[in-house]
């Protein structure tokens, strides 16, 4: 590796470190931190000064367009979830039918099967008023239900088809669709369960985490109004989730020309499906519960004003991931891990997760460690390549870190510090990435 690479490598591991003492000593805005460090990455990396602030823009546009409308959607059905005392009714049916001490177990699988179709964020905002709710109902550690929480969610995220790494890794490896979402639901449950409960049980109580501002507003109920009954509740926060699997299925069923398909594909679009998920939970969580037009408005005007600044964050995070894959980060981590001689999914692995810590979007490292790994898979006689897709999946979600957008969701809906969320968010990336692996390697022995 040319001498230019490892300054880029020092000046990137540089950026992480001053962007960590920022926020954590120092106690700059994240935001601003982010944005600084951004740009100093940029130009010490020998961008032209205008490439960087284009790069940080498309960065925080990209992130943004697309969890800046899901969140927001997501937020105004979980604060009527909330208001209506629908996330009670699930709260104490979990608890009665499940009891307090096993519904962590619970909610890690709910989260896989709930992240199955849809993606990351979506599933938070969704699943999130349910843990306020038991956080303040049960008088529980919030990490011991969130961890299991986002330990779902990323696991389906990361190794599931339809979600678009896997998606785009089964392409490039021409793996069959089939075998790798068997092998993917065999490993990545399995996965989650025996990381999240138990490292949420671990480090709940030793890690005192509460509710900020936006856990307040998704688990406040206001009295003097009738509960939703737990059907109509589990139909509303079910029904995004159908229309977007729903939107998958179409793509396999019908063919591109079909009107069904281009119907059943709009309609479960994340963007309209949680529209037509608002307008469904202003009616079962407001209308048929006795509230008014204006109570309504005030509720969905009211949550919004903690999202603004999750939001900017979160971009913020896009923004330096984007800087970082412009300047050439990731072509410096794929010269460092071409050299190495190890089998091909062991192999994959490091590549996507190298990737990951370097550029922080997993999608990136899956995609990247794929057009990597596809020679590599093919001169290698015997080669698994749905279990190799399975261990890039694991690899691209290691050490999630401040340059994912991720991590700052996750901080800020937790409202964890920084070095919080790297002993718990960071830690249970890493964990579930180092479990899956060694589940795929297990299997590479009787597949």
């Amino acid at each position: 590796m040319t001498s230019p690479e490892h300054a880029l490598l020092l000046w990137t591991a540089l950026a992480v470190v001053a962007l960590v003492l920022l926020i954590a000593w120092a106690r700059l805005n994240a935001f601003v931190a982010l944005t600084l460090v951004s740009l100093f990455v940029g130009a010490s990396s020998g961008m032209p000064l205008g490439s960087v602030v284009r790069a940080f823009q498309e960065g925080v546009g990209n992130t943004l367009g697309f969890i800046a409308v899901v969140i927001g959607l997501g937020t105004i059905v979980g604060k009527m979830l909330a208001e209506s005392g629908g996330a009670e009714v699930v709260a104490e049916r979990l608890i009665g039918v499940f009891g307090v001490r096993h519904v962590h177990w619970v909610l890690a699988l709910v989260a896989f099967v709930v992240g199955l179709p849809v993606f990351f964020s979506v599933g938070l905002v969704l699943l999130a008023p349910i843990v306020f709710t038991l956080v303040r109902r049960e008088k529980l550690p919030l990490l011991l239900l969130g961890l299991p929480l986002v330990a779902g969610l990323s696991a389906s995220h990361a190794l599931v088809p339809p979600h678009p790494g896997p998606l785009a890794a089964i392409e490039r490896l021409h793996a069959d669709m089939g075998r790798t979402i068997a092998w993917s639901l065999a490993i990545g449950l399995p996965a989650a369960l025996l990381v999240g409960p138990p490292l949420g049980w671990l480090v709940g109580r030793r890690i005192p985490a509460t509710p900020g501002a936006l856990g307040a507003e998704l688990s406040a109920v206001a009295a003097g109004h009738r509960r939703p009954g737990f059907a109509i509740t589990l139909f509303a926060i079910l029904l995004p989730i159908v229309l977007m699997l729903a939107g998958t299925a179409a793509a396999v069923v019908w063919p591109a020309a079909s009107s069904l398909r281009t119907a059943a594909e709009f309609v479960g679009s994340p963007i309209v499906a949680m529209v037509v998920a608002v307008l469904a939970a202003l009616y079962v969580f407001g209308i048929a519960c006795g509230r008014d037009r204006a109570e309504l408005l005030r509720f969905s005007e009211e949550c919004l004003g903690p999202v603004a600044s999750l939001l900017l964050v979160v971009g913020a995070g896009g923004g330096f991931g984007r800087v970082l894959d412009v300047a050439g980060v990731g072509r410096a981590i794929q010269g460092v891990a071409s050299g190495l001689q190890l089998s091909p999914l062991l192999l994959g692995w490091v590549i996507a997760a190298l990737l990951r810590i370097a550029v922080g979007s997993a999608t990136v490292a899956i995609v990247t460690a794929a057009g990597i790994m596809a020679p590599v898979a093919a001169a290698v006689p015997g080669t698994n390549v749905e279990l190799l897709v399975i261990a890039l999946g694991a690899g691209s979600i290691i050490a999630s870190h401040v340059n994912d957008g991720g991590f700052w969701l996750v901080k800020e809906y937790f409202n964890l510090s920084v070095m919080q969320t790297l002993a718990t968010w960071t830690v249970l990336e890493t964990l579930f990435s180092v479990v899956a692996l060694c589940l795929v390697l297990i299997a590479s022995l009787v597949a």
